[in-house]
């Protein structure tokens, strides 16, 4: 009678290759979900183009002026005469910087007249947007 040999057992392995897809797809995934939580409290203008730093800021005022004169403060419309109780609040932080978003083809004497009220409700720290070329 012919005995059969015990089973012989292998080593288990831990196979990387899946390992390595899951964590590209988690990797893309957790990117995009990021890229969409982004919040921009801008409108779009079209912006003069310029060469600038990144801004590095928590979270800036945003001051945008349209082509066709209106006024938002973080999207919210404002006019000229209340511009300055709106920001008002806003700028309790000594250090806080103001982004100016005004259009390209905006009123140079509106944008003026927005940041001289934007002085006066306690902006110190003006930053001008510019389209990067």
């Amino acid at each position: 009678m012919k005995l059969r040999k015990p089973r012989v057992f292998r080593k288990g392995r831990i196979e990387i290759i899946p390992m390595i897809d899951v964590m590209f797809f988690l990797l893309a995934t957790f990117m995009l979900a990021s890229l969409s939580m982004q919040n921009l409290d801008s409108l779009q203008v079209n912006l003069p183009q310029g060469q600038a730093e990144k801004l590095n800021t928590k979270a800036p005022v945003t001051l945008t002026l349209t082509n066709d004169s209106k006024i938002f403060v973080n999207r919210t419309p404002v006019t000229l005469e209340t511009l300055a109780e709106t920001l008002k609040p806003l700028l309790q932080d000594s250090d806080q910087k103001l982004v100016v978003s005004a259009d390209n083809d905006a009123p140079q004497g509106m944008v003026v007249q927005a940041m001289l009220r934007a002085r006066s409700a306690g902006a110190q720290h003006f930053l001008i947007a510019v389209k990067h070329q």
